[in-house]
């Protein structure tokens, strides 16, 4: 189910509705079969593949606090390979297969080459087909019956499990109760991504009417929806145009089309987020921010700290510090920083323009590191690099310039990287880099919008930045203003919005 259509709005209402008028022990299961009820519209026979991880993680969680010592870990072992194992099978299984199938024929053994793959190609079918699957005959339409959401919600249930056996959680008894953790429903399909001790706990209690909540969630789900329904799918039509055929578009109408993309896919996303934290909130309940104005950072570790925020700490907390972190050396550090990218790249999808975006932000930082420790041995930085958490912990001197400055810098090496993301492969992303390393500016841009319609889409994004570089926010104490407000921008968004019911990209993933 769309956040962006008719049947989520009559969803969300008559499911809040009801979860007020319950008490707990029917709002709990309100809130299951609602969210069991979403995920199924989607593609009904995929919540099977839900069923079986919630079955695995709950009894692998209650083992593995009542036991000790390699068991434990053994069986953390176990439940982390059945969680990766499904979604290896459904999303990498033909990545992996058609390279291994690639270097065989590299080597001169064609017929072990199709052999690899024609093997995978059964295997995959025959699954398919325990699914209702039919017709399908190869790899190539894996894209096409990907579970929704599932490298999220298999990102979330391993979560349960690593808390548990490091004991800052305790099992869920409630199997119902942790059914709901996996699948609550503003968070199942795209995050954020959430730690069982910031929700779990949430579930077992009572949340009162609270008119506040329901005024700030309502306006998190408004403007989240403005910036996906009139940002993101207006700016979707110029980035499609650009990257669905670059060879056919000059340099300057790529470049265009890479800067549209790099807003584009920030407002689908967190529209997304913010429509899912609003819903949750509206009913008492409090997900944790995932994006935090990422294109005002001054440096790439900074974008990286306020963009996907619950990814990027997933990543930090269970394999960059499991890795060693920074307490093995500069070198290891180095390695820690690329794997932990690259695996975020291959998080995202099978393609190895993924990979090499994610090799990208990685390399960044890396360089950015090796910049800061030279720069604090030639003594022209006060702050040791690794120690600023955050920007305002950063206590240089900054001149209005200098921001701008790093702000633009930061921002132009994240759009670079944007290209390997939306790119449908790696010859189109590197089309598209040379065209705008060697465009002209006497060249003219070709654009499915008119020039109205581009005028007004810079303005979106012109708007879009003064609001977050100042930290704007949309005022809801007042109720008077919060009425006229929300009144506005569901207006606005009705008059300007783009309503094709575009799915959110990250959906995909």
């Amino acid at each position: 189910m769309l956040f962006n259509s008719l049947q989520f709005l009559l969803f969300f209402i008559v499911v809040t509705l009801s979860y007020f008028g319950l008490k707990w022990r029917g709002r709990w299961l309100l809130l299951l079969v609602a969210s069991c009820y979403f995920y199924m519209v989607l593609k009904p026979e995929y919540i099977l593949i839900l069923f079986l991880t919630i079955v695995i993680d709950y009894i692998a969680g209650i083992w593995i606090e009542r036991t000790t010592g390699s068991t434990r870990r053994w069986l953390l072992i176990i439940s982390l390979i059945s969680n990766l194992g499904i979604l290896a099978f459904f999303k990498y299984l033909g990545f992996f297969t058609e390279n291994l199938s690639w270097i065989f024929d590299q080597i001169q053994m064609p017929q072990v080459a199709d052999q690899v793959m024609n093997m995978g190609n059964r295997i995959f079918v025959k699954v398919l087909h325990l699914f209702g699957e039919s017709g399908v005959a190869s790899f190539k339409d894996n894209k096409s019956i990907l579970p929704v959401g599932l490298s999220f919600h298999t990102f979330q249930a391993m979560s349960y499990t690593i808390e548990v056996y490091r004991g800052n959680q305790k099992a869920e008894r409630h199997f119902g109760i942790y059914a709901l953790y996996v699948m609550f429903y503003p968070q199942l399909v795209a995050g954020p991504i959430e730690r069982p001790q910031n929700v779990l706990w949430q579930f077992h209690k009572t949340f009162p009417f609270d008119f506040e909540n329901v005024k700030a969630g309502l306006m998190q789900m408004a403007f989240g929806l403005f910036k996906k329904v009139v940002i993101a799918d207006r700016l979707t039509m110029m980035a499609d145009f650009g990257f669905n055929d670059p060879s056919q578009h000059n340099g300057l109408t790529l470049l265009v089309a890479t800067f549209f993309f790099t807003f584009q896919i920030y407002c689908d996303f967190s529209g997304y987020s913010d429509m899912a934290i609003g819903a949750a909130r509206v009913m008492g309940f409090t997900l944790m921010e995932n994006f935090r104005t990422p294109y005002i950072a001054q440096s790439i570790s900074e974008f990286w700290r306020r963009w996907h925020i619950s990814l990027s700490t997933w990543f930090r907390d269970y394999l960059y510090i499991p890795l060693g972190g920074n307490r093995k050396g500069e070198v290891r550090q180095y390695i820690n920083m690329l794997i932990v990218f690259l695996a975020s790249g291959l998080w995202h999808g099978p393609n190895w323009t993924y990979v090499i975006w994610g090799g990208l932000n990685g390399t960044y930082q890396v360089l950015a590191v090796l910049r800061d420790k030279l720069l604090v041995r030639l003594g022209f930085s006060a702050v040791p690099p690794r120690q600023v958490t955050s920007p305002a912990s950063d206590s240089r001197p900054k001149s209005p310039v200098w921001v701008v400055v790093n702000v633009l810098i930061t921002f132009v090496l994240i759009m670079l990287t944007w290209v390997f993301f939306r790119a449908r492969s790696v010859g189109d992303a590197f089309l598209i880099l040379q065209r705008i390393a060697t465009l002209s500016f006497t060249e003219t841009i070709s654009s499915p919008l008119n020039a109205t319609e581009m005028w007004f889409s810079i303005g979106l994004i012109v708007f879009l930045y003064v609001k977050e570089y100042f930290y704007l926010t949309i005022p809801t104490r007042n109720t008077t203003r919060f009425y006229a407000l929300f009144v506005l921008i569901t207006f606005l968004t009705y008059l300007f919005g783009v309503f094709s019911s575009n799915q959110f990209i990250y959906f995909q993933f």
